[in-house]
């Protein structure tokens, strides 16, 4: 995609061809270009167009229906923020007195449109023309042009003096390869100015991979994981004003209305309440060790690499039965948002024979495996267990106090 093609699809042909190609998107790609080019499309419109549907198609997963009419790239759709995450983020924002935010490396838009639609003004800053170029378009197609005004440029160019927060998501993938950055001095813009924004604007985020290692964090800062529907998806950190507990593991589900605490509600360890789901502490508190008992539960991944684990078990009455793995058993269960319950049935040294035997013994033909501490591939192992049988079981591949461990589970309602 170039500057000539975006404003191609933007005119009136260019929209009949995007109609065309959601129509046809989905099958082969060489017959859905067939099919436009037979409806009279030049080469090059039709190829944009069916790129554009095909990217739609993929959003749809992250920003739901209004995918529909926005202007994608494939790198620009990976690194963008879900949908139900960027509501939340904007509506913390709006709720702490934030009214002119800064969204310094805006991408496509897809915070900042959120922050819009909140009431928040956005100056996006991208570097990226064509991104810059299609972040604009979609701020138009949203009906938000007036709050949403982005420029091509440095990020790190632009005066902060002008807002009242500052939104930054670094790029953490190299132009024109894709490949992960792992270092993030090399992130556009780097890590330097990044974590300096806080000291210069009160009410700072920093979108940062989930992966992100804990010493990196600033002093002071809230670190927050956020999952959705079970799945780690990103991280960031909430500095100066908005800095609220040290660690934060929010529990979201991808259909369900986003909302926030109001400014200056009490943090509790563990919010059962409607919206979203969130167990905060320090991060640095050690489980209790024990035995393995009846229940296990297996955290949500937020959780876990929130180091908020000893929080959660002691809102479970549960301990870890190893020091190193992020189980939790408990003797009875107790609903929870923030980790999978399964009973357990049997516990037993892993030996392949064993398991084998217990089994054909219990007529199970379908196993669910999961896995912490075991250097077992679960694929090799449903192979070599020859499974046989009408009924269901959970296996769970583990350490019980240094030793290797598996247990047959059920779920829990």
């Amino acid at each position: 995609m170039d500057l000539d093609q975006l404003a191609a699809l933007r005119t009136p042909e260019g929209s009949a061809a995007l109609d065309a190609a959601a129509r046809v998107a989905g099958g082969d790609p060489l017959t859905a270009v067939a099919a436009l080019r037979s409806a009279g499309l030049p080469a090059g419109l039709a190829s944009a167009a069916l790129t554009q549907a095909e990217l739609r198609r993929r959003a749809v997963g992250k920003f739901g229906p209004v995918a529909a009419g926005m202007f994608l790239t494939r790198a620009g759709l990976e690194q963008a923020t879900r949908g139900v995450v960027a509501a939340r983020r904007a509506g913390r924002l709006r709720a702490a007195g934030v009214r002119t935010l800064a969204d310094l490396g805006c991408g496509l838009g897809a915070d900042a449109l959120a922050a819009a639609r909140a009431g928040i003004r956005v100056y996006g800053v991208e570097a990226d023309p064509v991104t810059a170029a299609m972040a604009v378009a979609n701020a138009e197609a949203a009906g938000l042009a007036e709050l949403f005004t982005v420029e091509c440029g440095d990020a790190t160019a632009f005066d902060v003096g002008r807002v009242d927060g500052v939104f930054c998501d670094p790029a953490r993938r190299r132009a024109g390869t894709g490949r992960r950055i792992f270092d993030p001095n090399a992130y556009s813009p780097p890590w330097d100015f990044v974590v300096g924004l806080a000291e210069r604007v009160p009410h700072t985020v920093v979108k940062v991979a989930p992966g992100i290692d804990h010493a990196l964090i600033p002093a002071g800062a809230e670190a927050e994981w956020v999952s959705v529907d079970g799945d780690l998806v990103e991280a960031a950190l909430w500095c100066g004003d908005l800095a609220r507990v040290p660690r934060r593991a929010t529990v979201l589900r991808g259909r369900e209305r986003p909302s926030v605490d109001a400014p200056g509600a009490k943090e509790g360890p563990a919010d059962r309440s409607a919206g979203p789901r969130q167990l905060t502490g320090s991060g640095d508190v050690e489980a209790a060790v024990g035995p393995a008992r009846r229940f296990l539960y297996d955290p949500d991944p937020a959780v876990v690499r929130a180091h908020l684990v000893a929080e959660l078990a002691d809102t479970l009455g549960a301990t870890l039965a190893d020091p190193s793995i992020a189980y939790l058993y408990a003797d009875a269960p107790t609903p929870t948002p923030f980790a999978r319950c399964l009973e357990v049935t049997d516990v037993l040294p892993f030996s392949l024979k064993r398991l084998r035997a217990l089994l054909r013994e219990r007529r199970v033909g379908r196993v669910e495996i999961l896995k912490r501490g075991s250097a077992l591939e679960p694929e090799k192992l449903r192979r070599d267990l020859r499974l046989a049988g009408n009924e269901a079981a959970s296996l769970v591949l583990t350490r019980v106090a240094g030793a290797p461990t598996v247990l047959l589970c059920r779920p829990v309602g």
